[in-house]
Order: C-alpha cells, then sequence, then structure tokens
C-alpha cells in the first residue's frame, strides 16, 4: 500500500477509536460516528484486497521464474539438442529449434517455446528417432501450461490491486469528508475541554499520534501536521 494512502488509513482508525473511547451523548453525534465506522470497515476489506492482490502477484511471480528456469535449463534445452542432431540431415530445422533469450521477455519466451513445441510435434517420430524421450512433449506441453496460468494470475492480481486501490482512494476520500463534520461536531460540543480536544487532535493528525510538551518558556511545542 502507498504510503499516503496508508497514513490516511491510520488516522480514520484512530479517529474511529477516538468515538468509541469517548462516547457522548447526541443522536447526531452517534449518527456521524456510525457512519464514520461503516467508511472504515469498508477502506479496511479493500486495503486487505489490494495486499491480497501484492501477495499473489509475488507469488506468482516467483512461480513463474521457477518454471521458466525449468524449461529454458531442462527441457527445452533437450529439446533443442535433438533438433540440432536432426539439422544435420535437414538445415532448416536449425532455426526451429533455437532456445529462448534467456533474458527475453516472458511474452517472447511464450512464444518462442510455442513455436519449438509446434515444430517438434509436427516432427515427433524425426526427432525420437534423434534420440527425444517420446514423453518430453507432454512435459514441455505442461510445464508451459503451468507457465501461462502464472501469467493469467498476476494479470488478475494486477487487476484487482488497481481496482481495489481506486476504491480504496475514493472511500478515504469519503472518510476525509466525514473527518472534517466529525471535527466540526467535537470542537461544537467540546471545544472546551482541553484534555479532549488533545486526544482529538492526535487522532485525526494524518502522519501519527503526538504529545504536546510545554518547554522552558512555556510556549507550546509540539509536531505540527496536515490533518484530514
Amino acid at each position: 500500500m502507498r504510503a499516503d494512502l496508508r497514513r490516511r488509513l491510520e488516522m480514520a482508525e484512530r479517529v474511529r477509536d477516538f468515538f468509541r473511547t469517548h462516547q457522548t451523548d447526541g443522536v447526531t453525534q452517534a449518527g456521524e460516528a456510525q457512519r464514520l465506522e461503516q467508511l472504515v470497515q469498508r477502506a479496511e476489506l479493500l486495503a486487505s484486497q489490494q495486499r491480497a492482490g501484492v501477495v499473489a502477484t509475488r507469488g506468482a511471480a516467483e512461480r513463474r521464474a521457477d518454471v521458466r528456469r525449468a524449461l529454458q535449463s531442462k527441457l527445452l534445452r533437450y529439446l533443442s539438442a535433438v533438433g540440432a542432431a536432426a539439422a544435420r540431415e535437414n538445415a532448416e530445422l536449425g532455426a526451429q529449434f533455437r532456445l529462448p533469450k534467456p533474458r527475453g521477455s516472458n511474452q517472447a519466451f511464450l512464444t518462442m517455446a510455442r513455436g519449438m513445441l509446434e515444430k517438434a510435434t509436427a516432427l515427433k517420430d524425426v526427432l525420437v528417432a534423434r534420440g527425444m524421450s517420446a514423453k518430453l512433449l507432454d512435459d514441455v506441453s505442461t510445464t508451459l501450461a503451468e507457465f501461462e496460468k502464472t501469467l493469467e494470475v498476476t494479470r488478475a492480481a494486477r487487476l484487482g490491486h488497481v481496482g481495489a486501490t481506486a476504491d480504496l482512494q475514493a472511500v478515504l476520500g469519503e472518510i476525509s469528508q466525514q473527518v472534517r463534520v466529525l471535527d466540526g461536531l467535537v470542537r461544537y460540543r467540546f471545544g472546551d475541554n482541553e484534555e479532549l480536544m488533545g486526544a482529538w487532535a492526535s487522532a485525526r493528525n494524518v502522519v501519527g499520534p503526538f504529545r504536546s510538551q510545554k518547554p522552558a518558556d512555556g510556549n507550546q511545542a509540539g509536531g505540527s501536521t496536515a490533518a484530514a
């Protein structure tokens, strides 16, 4: 989660906790606090979806790296070697079984690997006669399907992450508006309560809770940061 979104969500949770701790009478205040509870609950759910997207993306990337390594160093290497042997009798086959570039894009790798598999399938008998295991093409096909699946998982996870982030930004915007309404209510009802107002200022501070301190000259000192 972006740092600015995380700080705003943490602020919303502190404001929610403030009203849970400092329960007061008043139908209006209770209704506005309940509205905030609902918004925070929605924001927390979206944050969880966002984190799930990140976890899924990382997991798919790690698995994809393992699968690609197996294809590059074992399965396709074997197929390429057999293809090179067959090319001694048919020079045109040499270009058909070249290994994909190790540092090429995933899509380029997949395209080349699929091309190798299709050509090898068409020439299976020739390649088997040159030393290819009859099971190799099935193994290549299965492993390529797994590689493609990791790409699909990544696309879906990123789409979910982007959607959750956009929704989270919108909900946090609503929360900011709600906190401004609650700020007006708190100041109106409890503006003369210095201790309560200090707790409220700490809760709605976007960066985090702070404590005001009085230096030796008697002037107030403390962190001054933007509030919602």
